[in-house]
């Protein structure tokens, strides 16, 4: 047991060592924080993205930006672009991601979510966005879900027409049956299965680690089997969905494989902090550090 002990404590000895010496280095991948994350170093949207950059994050994301005010929207990407971060994902359905509204084919529900990606094209230019996450809705119960799948195809292949003369990416997020039951849209294969489909460079796949950990597993392969597919990563351990390090998933290793495989795009902290205050902030920085050698 004390031996057990030494060896957790010589290790969080040699991450927060880490932490130290790279403090303010940029990181080698885009991982992408989000507003919140940082806010007992930094109270203000602003300040929260300026602390970011100083601590050598160069990307961020923010599920909520297309229900900010059009002000607020500029005045962020102004920020973004002044400290040089990339701006990641927002929801584009934000209305519609959880109800039965793609899998039912009825046309007034899909015109509602078919408005809500022309709305989103709109903030993705304001804010330098290339990437939004669509969530495909619930299961209508009442109907077989090779139908279901269908009438999904064919809503984001309208949607598809809409980005694509923007060179926009919708990015289908599976997510876990526990935490979102009813969910259409879990795996990655199903995932695979309707962007191939769609066949679109504007349809592709969200691969958040933390729901297919919960789902599925087998993240290593079922990430080399659907990459092609594949235009976004999110980042969350489990159990918890807090930072790397806190939970079962070796991220170390995770990144590493995503690194070999040519990945340059966004690694989305989707996650919250282990730990309260000033210290839990600085404890998650340290952890992507330890990460990201």
């Amino acid at each position: 047991m004390a031996a057990g002990a030494a060896i957790t404590v010589g290790k969080m000895d040699a991450i927060t060592e880490i932490g130290n010496t790279k403090r303010g280095e940029k990181f080698k991948a885009k991982y992408a924080p989000h507003f919140g994350m940082f806010s007992n170093h930094a109270k203000t949207d602003l300040d929260q993205l300026k602390f970011a950059a100083d601590e050598g994050f160069h990307a961020w994301e923010d599920n909520g930006m297309a229900g900010r005010s059009v002000e607020d929207q500029e005045k962020l990407a102004k920020a973004m672009t002044d400290l040089g971060i990339t701006m990641g994902v927002f929801v584009v359905n934000l209305g519609t991601a959880w109800s039965a509204t793609l899998t039912t084919g009825k046309e007034d529900s899909r015109k509602k979510f078919l408005d809500e990606c022309r709305v989103a094209v709109d903030c993705a230019k304001r804010v330098n966005a290339k990437w939004m996450t669509v969530v495909p809705g619930t299961i209508s119960y009442n109907m077989e879900m090779g139908y279901q799948t269908a009438n999904v195809i064919e809503s984001l292949r309208y949607a598809s027409e809409i980005f694509e003369p923007h060179g926009l990416v919708m990015v289908l997020e599976p997510l876990n049956y526990r935490d979102h039951p009813s969910l259409f849209l879990s795996k990655m294969a199903q995932g695979f299965e309707i962007c191939r489909a769609v066949n679109s460079p504007s349809c592709k796949i969200l691969m958040d680690m933390y729901h297919q950990q919960i789902h599925e597993g087998n993240l290593i392969p079922n990430m080399d089997a659907a990459y092609s597919e594949i235009a976004y990563f999110q980042i969350g351990d489990n159990p918890g969905r807090r930072e790397p390090l806190t939970g079962e998933i070796n991220y170390q290793n995770l990144f590493r494989h995503i690194k070999a495989k040519g990945f340059t795009g966004v690694l989305g902290m989707e996650h919250g902090n282990s730990q309260g205050g000033k210290e839990g902030e600085r404890k998650l920085i340290d952890a992507y550090r330890w990460c990201d050698q």
